[in-house]
């Protein structure tokens, strides 16, 4: 990646994009935009931009204002919240991803990111070890959009030349934001209410298996995955990206490890009938073959570093 190259992060206030708009920017020229204000540390380590994704000359005129050759396209709508407004959750993912595709290509930019998420598998989709090629039958409108955007995706690649990079999200854990409105939130809600009341109430079954990734590593394997040369870029919809799969008890049980007397009960919701259809573990053997993936947090190493920092500083509880 040319360090001079100016990138636009697009959804740069959400959970994926506040913290790597300040990872890029320890590298790069970064121009963070979105719709949301900013935090005082996005506003104050670069420039923003308040872009809404559904306004396309909106978007032109930012990447020629500041000269901008790459762009992460981060603004989503996710599956919780997806569910309750599919209308509006298939407009801001679909229309906004065309958007962005169709400037990159008149702007002629040099590379665009876009995540994809395990929500593109369904109930017909292998469970276990989900492989890169396989059924893929999603019924959540979180899911449906970002199968969808795979096939624009690649279809720009092979029809309009753009270099288009994306990988599969498991779901991501922070102690910095809180969730977005997904069916994987309860592994970040946890650590907060086991540190201020020491105890949390799951909306998942005690024994839902889910692909999970920390933060760090979800933020490293997208910056490795730009900065890998074009040639080694074999997979154009979107590579599964794998760390660890647990279940709300076996966070429980990590946690007990730091704080004995926390105490955990369960009343799923809707989320549940989500969850239960998407993978328990991801096969990415294509992205640690192609690019060199590599995870380096496992559940207890997270759980450790999430309980260090969770109630510090000014760290608010997610409710």
């Amino acid at each position: 990646m040319h360090k001079s190259e100016t990138i636009l992060v697009i959804g740069a206030c959400g959970q994926i994009g506040s913290e790597l708009t300040l990872a890029l920017r320890e590298h790069y020229q970064v121009i963070a935009s979105d719709l949301k204000d900013p935090s005082y540390d996005i506003l104050n380590s670069g420039p923003f931009e308040r872009l809404d994704v559904l306004n396309k000359s909106g978007i032109h005129d930012v990447v020629k204002k500041h000269n901008v050759k790459q762009i992460y396209h981060l603004a989503a709508i996710l599956s919780a919240t997806g569910e309750k407004n599919p209308e509006m959750a298939w407009r801001i993912n679909m229309k906004g991803l065309l958007n962005v595709l169709n400037v990159s290509v008149e702007e002629q930019i040099h590379k665009l990111f876009w995540p994809s998420t395990i929500a593109v598998f369904g109930p017909t989709s292998p469970r276990t070890n989900t492989p890169q090629y396989t059924i893929m039958e999603p019924n959540t409108i979180y899911g449906i959009s970002k199968q969808a955007g795979e096939r624009w995706c690649e279809y720009y690649v092979q029809k309009k030349n753009l270099d288009v990079r994306s990988v599969r999200y498991p779901g991501l854990i922070s102690y910095k934001t809180p969730g977005g409105g997904g069916t994987t939130d309860y592994a970040i809600d946890i650590y907060f209410e086991a540190k201020k009341h020491q105890h949390y109430t799951c909306f998942l079954n005690a024994n839902t298996r889910l692909p999970m990734m920390y933060m760090p590593d979800a933020i490293r394997g997208t910056m490795e995955l730009m900065e890998t040369e074009k040639s080694k870029i074999r997979v154009r919809s979107s590579y599964n990206l794998s760390a660890m799969s647990f279940t709300p008890d076996d966070v429980y049980q990590s946690i007990l490890k730091h704080i004995p007397n926390f105490k955990i009960d369960y009343a799923p919701d809707f989320r549940q009938q989500i969850a239960v259809n998407w993978p328990e573990s991801i096969d990415d053997a294509y992205a640690r073959n192609d690019w060199g993936w590599k995870h380096r947090f496992d559940l207890d190493a997270m759980t450790a570093d999430m309980l260090s920092h969770v109630g510090v500083g000014n760290k608010s509880l997610h409710v």
